[in-house]
């Protein structure tokens, strides 16, 4: 069974982060999103609603698990026996940082990263954008999967 693990913050989940595992679904068995759990970022909602918000998204796919974690993502990976670590690219800086993370993540645990361009239609779209809109009250539908609310 080829098992990932497609971690990230995830605040908001956007149709980016979609778009990323519907593409990995064709040729992975079985995908874990991994919420991570990180103290020093300011994150909009709290983890036990994004676990929820995700979790209704995909309710439908049982080859989509969603988990919080709030260890090293390749440990993450190790203790669900995922083989791989699914990440999305946006730009070329996101590229430089995922190989360089990627390469440790395989010297420490033999886990490959497999890297997704973005498709070019949705590079602008970032979790980051998205919660300054919610910050300021703005309608952010047309940047999340459909069927996904954010209260």
């Amino acid at each position: 069974m080829k098992r990932a693990i497609f971690p990230g913050t995830f605040d908001p989940f956007t149709i980016g982060h979609y778009s990323v595992v519907k593409r990995a679904l064709t040729f992975m068995d079985e995908i874990i999103i991994g919420i991570g759990v990180n103290d020093k970022k300011k994150t909009w909602f709290p983890t036990e609603k994004r676990v929820e918000m995700i979790r209704k998204l995909y309710a439908d796919e049982p080859r989509i698990k969603v988990e919080a974690y709030d260890n090293l993502t390749v440990d993450f990976a190790r203790e669900r026996e995922a083989g791989f670590i699914i990440r999305g690219i946006r730009t070329v800086h996101d590229f430089e940082y995922e190989e360089t993370i990627a390469d440790i993540n395989r010297k420490l645990a033999g886990v490959e990263t497999i890297l997704l361009f973005t498709e070019p239609e949705l590079t602008s779209i970032s979790s980051t954008i998205v919660r300054e809109l919610l910050q300021y009250g703005k309608d952010v539908s047309d940047f999340l999967p459909e069927g996904m609310e954010v209260e």
